[in-house]
């Protein structure tokens, strides 16, 4: 393959669709007869509705029907089955019965003609309900009961705790992280509409063949009986991987209807209704020699989970990481969850990994502190060769170089160790680090390929493209194969009638996707090539191993060139066309990962109790990047969000009875342009053909782990506060301000 394409900085190619206003996200399809929905939602965490009053509702202008527990079709649960892909995280059907288990929770849902009118007359609807005691968080959850421990979760090598007791360095420190809410610009949306018997869903959803087959198994039709159309997403995070009761409810409304119906999530239930990252407790047991090499190494989590699923358990594998990072011969990780009323958590970008590598990064840079050495000097004293928890070798591991590339980039041996000693006029400088790290998984795939009369190639999968520049990929893989311009390649995703596909999540879709399309894009070209030996083919007569093939052209033997265009139409076909299918990497043979390294600098006025984040220097191992421009935009993205997980996010729930309060953008706190520090992002060349044939890895989720722990050690050293319960607030920096910070 050439490099000229793959690894290029390439603009998306669907950038002027979505600029022009021509991409149509779920809730800009309009169809004919249309209605609209709206959902009544719980305000108690915990109880049963006795009433519903939906007097008032009806009488309410253009109100066509309002379903709830008893007015509404019976369903059938999917078996929510990763194998299978028709995953769901809440297995509990919309209105299954008249139990309330979240603050949120829909209750009913108003279908009127009109937007408005839906949600004015969801507004009249009044709700009775019998009201039990719920359980509001973690710390509620664990006095009242105790944690279950998540079997086969976790993993265990060695003897660590008599490793720890007769270590020369011990620490032994628990960390906190809050919920976080995924909140993307475009929020939950869903547009309904059966014909004949089958299902169309213009759905928001970063997987269009799992929900295709969750909605073939809630309906009890056979899949080819349902569509989903994702084409655009206005991203995810996570939350849009699997579909949530809202989508159910829309269609269900709509077939009993007979009309097509949209529901849009409103940004307070999304909150509460469409999954987050749960609240996490970890405990951090290291110890070291008198060399700074760990002897052992426990990382304990416990993560909340809804008390709603008993079939379907979200764990937060918090210690996911851990097991492997370092080299440690003495190492236990678990897993449990705790149960809460709150709604069912799911994945947020670096799911595990992200709460996981703040404890652990953070529990490293104290672990250093307590051997008395520099925390770059003490990560590479204790680099992994191998994978310990699999014993497989690494297919490729960069990190010692993404350490020097990034600390020299950082100037990290300028860094004074001394707390609070460094200082500019009246901020106090604070210099951190963290590694990062993110497991690389390949899925199996299908695509297909057309090289077409019209001299451009066409390519498609169902897969979905959610805002990452999945489009532009494909569309680079094609013209690596067929040496053909971007312009003249067609790309079309987020269709479930398409050739089946990855979700897009876990940082697997580019991985799994590519291998796909190139394999498929060669067979179009062989048999483009048949089609040119045939009889009546421009090279009649002569062998297929002697046709070559590049920028567009056949040539024969003799050196005689041809386009492909020309080829079909002198055979007057329309195209020349490939399918494939790939498959998953060999893990029985290496450990697959992607690695990094975070430094930071932050810098903390204590006159005026004003901390910020002036600097970031991250150097990432992720294989080959197939698209420098968005990579960088990837990995700048998970930063940004790693700084308002580390600063900003948390969703707040009352604690008497468990509403969440902050269920907004005005009080849900996030990174806006003033908090955006100076960020260099260092791209590794390094591809990883033991992956796929184009070297390339996940680059979505390995830029959020770690960066959270390099802020918290930054802060530690420029202030001596250790904050291990997120976010740091300044609250948590302004009491006993050690006297360095005085002047």
């Amino acid at each position: 393959m050439s490099d000229n394409i793959i690894g290029a900085a390439k603009p998306r190619i669907e950038g002027p669709l979505k600029l022009t206003g021509r991409a149509l996200y779920s809730s800009d399809n309009h169809l004919d007869g249309m209605v609209y929905a709206y959902g009544v939602f719980s305000s108690i965490a915990s109880g049963e509705i006795t009433n519903l009053d939906l007097s008032a509702a009806k009488q309410s202008p253009g109100v066509i029907d309002i379903f709830h527990h008893d007015h509404f079709p019976r369903l059938f649960r999917t078996p929510s089955s990763m194998e299978q892909q028709n995953k769901v995280d809440e297995e509990r059907l919309p209105f299954e019965d008249n139990k309330i288990h979240y603050a949120g929770q829909f209750v009913a849902l108003v279908v009127a003609d009109s937007f408005e009118n839906a949600r004015a007359a969801a507004y009249k609807v009044k709700a009775d309900y019998h009201e039990s005691a719920a359980i509001a968080n973690l710390a509620q959850a664990m006095a009242q009961g105790e944690p279950e421990l998540q079997e086969g979760a976790g993993h265990s090598r060695g003897e660590p705790e008599p490793a720890f007791e007769n270590a020369a360095h011990r620490i032994d420190y628990t960390y906190s992280t809050p919920v976080e809410t995924h909140n993307p610009m475009e929020m939950h949306a869903t547009v309904a509409a059966w014909h004949d018997g089958k299902l169309t869903m213009y759905d928001t959803t970063q997987g269009v063949v799992n929900a295709r087959n969750v909605y073939a198994k809630v309906f009890g039709l056979s899949p080819d009986r349902v569509e989903v159309l994702t084409p655009f997403l206005g991203s995810g995070f996570g939350g849009k991987l699997w579909p949530w009761p809202h989508a159910i409810a829309a269609a269900a409304a709509a077939r009993e209807i007979g009309r097509p119906v949209q529901l849009v999530v409103p940004r307070q239930a999304m909150f509460t209704t469409t999954g987050h990252r749960p609240e996490t407790r970890q405990r951090l047991r290291l110890a070291t020699d008198d060399d700074g090499r760990l002897v052992s190494l426990r990382h304990d989590s416990i993560s909340t989970m809804s008390n709603l699923d008993q079939d379907t358990v979200f764990v937060e594998s918090c210690g996911q990481m851990t097991k492997a990072l370092y080299a440690c011969e003495n190492t236990q990780v678990t897993h449990s969850i705790i149960r809460n009323n709150r709604g069912t958590p799911t994945s947020m970008r670096a799911p595990g990994a992200a709460p996981g590598m703040f404890a652990l990064e953070s529990a490293m840079d104290e672990m250093a502190h307590a051997a008395g050495i520099d925390p770059l000097e003490f990560r590479r004293r204790n680099y992994s060769d191998t994978d310990q928890s699999k014993e497989l070798p690494w297919s490729s591991n960069q990190l010692r170089e993404a350490y020097d590339q990034a600390a020299e980039k950082f100037g990290w041996d300028k860094r004074n160790p001394e707390i609070g000693s460094m200082r500019e006029g009246n901020e106090i400088i604070g210099w951190g680090m963290a590694a990062c790290n993110w497991e690389a998984i390949r899925r199996e795939c299908d695509a297909r390929v057309s090289l077409r009369s019209d001299g451009t190639a066409y390519a498609s999968c169902a897969t979905q493209d959610i805002g990452t520049g999945t489009y532009t990929i494909v569309a680079q893989a094609v013209s690596e194969i067929t040496g053909l311009p971007l312009e003249k390649i067609e790309v079309e995703l987020g269709d479930s009638s398409y050739p089946s596909g990855p979700i897009s999540g876990g940082s697997w879709a580019t991985a799994t996707t590519l291998p796909a399309i190139a394999e498929a894009a060669r067979a179009a070209l062989d048999q483009l090539k048949g089609y040119a030996i045939s009889e009546s083919g421009v090279f009649a007569g002569a062998k297929k191993e002697d046709i070559s093939f590049s920028d567009g052209q056949l040539a024969n033997a003799d050196g005689r060139t041809v386009t492909f265009a020309d080829v079909l139409k002198a055979r007057k076909l329309a195209s020349a066309d490939g399918e494939a299918h790939s498959g998953t990497a060999p893990t029985d043979q290496y450990s697959f990962r992607s690695f990094g390294a975070h430094f930071v600098e932050v810098r903390w006025d204590p006159g005026i109790s004003n901390l910020r984040i002036s600097r970031v220097v991250s150097a990432i191992d992720v294989g080959r990047a197939i698209n420098a421009l968005t990579s960088r935009s990837q990995v700048e993205g998970a930063i940004v969000m790693g700084i308002g997980m580390a600063l900003f996010e948390q969703t707040e729930y009352d604690h008497r009875n468990a509403r969440p309060v902050n269920n907004n953008y005005a009080e849900y706190l996030v990174p806006v342009h003033a908090d955006q520090p100076e960020i260099d992002v260092i791209l590794l060349d390094y591809p990883d053909y033991k992956f796929n044939e184009f070297g390339a890895r996940g680059i979505g989720e390995i830029g959020i782990t770690g960066v959270t722990a390099a802020i918290a050690n930054a802060v530690h050293h420029a202030t001596g506060k250790r904050i291990r319960e997120l976010p740091i607030t300044l609250d948590k920096l302004m009491d006993d301000v050690p006297q360095a910070q005085q002047g």
